[in-house]
């Protein structure tokens, strides 16, 4: 990190011009990667309509990024974005004419009790059909990308997180909807108690949310679960359990 954007984070250079926390000519930097990931969302027709959003933390300086309510993502711009302090308790930069996202105070919940570096929202048509199909998760066993989605558990040696296996059941708790994103909240901390583990989780008829220790691995936990969700469905009309033992999928 160059001593210029040490001093664009520094408290003073904050206060004087709050836009310096979107000064970056880096690709990787949430202001820039907000607005980049945004647009491809839009374009997999998961954040249409202004729908959807996410949030980043800085890795070092641990500002807040969060897209605004609003705006349609394809167009969306560095200079749109809110930006929080390490907890989100105080907005530290305030574009002019948009308020922040309605998932603001749940993607706080991510940050601060699962210690998430970044959160996806979407409202993705694969995970509205799982709403529909499962009663409160949604599983599905034995498929190679389930692998690519942490299991909670830690190698004691390396320290590194440990992947489901092949052989293991994704579980994705399913919460009800509310009229209104911010009503949300007491449902995540139930999760975040009943399912200390999960990366996920889908709200009915409405979408996902994921989150991961980086945006990157958000992004990635995003696609797999959403690849998932995709064959669960296409099982479920051939009337195979995504969740049976291998095998078994012959016997319907």
């Amino acid at each position: 990190m160059s001593d210029n954007e040490d001093f664009l984070h520094n408290e003073e250079a904050i206060r004087q011009d709050p836009d310096n926390l979107i000064k970056s000519n880096d690709p990787n930097h949430p202001a820039n990667l907000i607005c980049t990931l945004c647009e491809q969302f839009y374009h997999n027709n998961w954040c249409t309509g202004t729908a959807g959003g996410i949030s980043i933390k800085h890795s070092k300086y641990d500002h807040i990024y969060v897209a605004p309510s609003g705006v349609q993502k394809e167009k969306m711009k560095k200079e749109d974005l809110f930006v929080l302090n390490h907890d989100g308790s105080k907005i530290l930069r305030s574009p002019k004419f948009y308020k922040p996202s309605d998932c603001t105070p749940l993607f706080k919940a991510c940050f601060n009790v699962k210690n998430a570096g970044a959160i996806i929202h979407t409202h993705s048509q694969h995970a509205v059909i799982c709403s529909l199909i499962f009663k409160d998760e949604f599983r599905i066993s034995n498929i190679e990308n389930i692998k690519a989605i942490p299991s909670g558990k830690t190698d004691p040696v390396t320290g590194k997180s440990i992947a489901l296996s092949y052989f293991d059941t994704l579980k994705i708790p399913i919460i009800e909807n509310m009229a209104h994103e911010n009503e949300l909240v007491d449902s995540f901390h139930e999760v975040f108690k009943k399912y200390p583990h999960t990366t996920a989780l889908i709200v009915r008829r409405h979408g996902i949310f994921v989150w991961g220790p980086t945006i990157e691995k958000a992004k990635i936990f995003n696609e797999a679960i959403d690849y998932l969700m995709e064959l669960a469905i296409k099982m479920y009309q051939l009337g195979i359990p995504p969740d049976c033992p291998i095998g078994d999928e012959q016997k319907y």
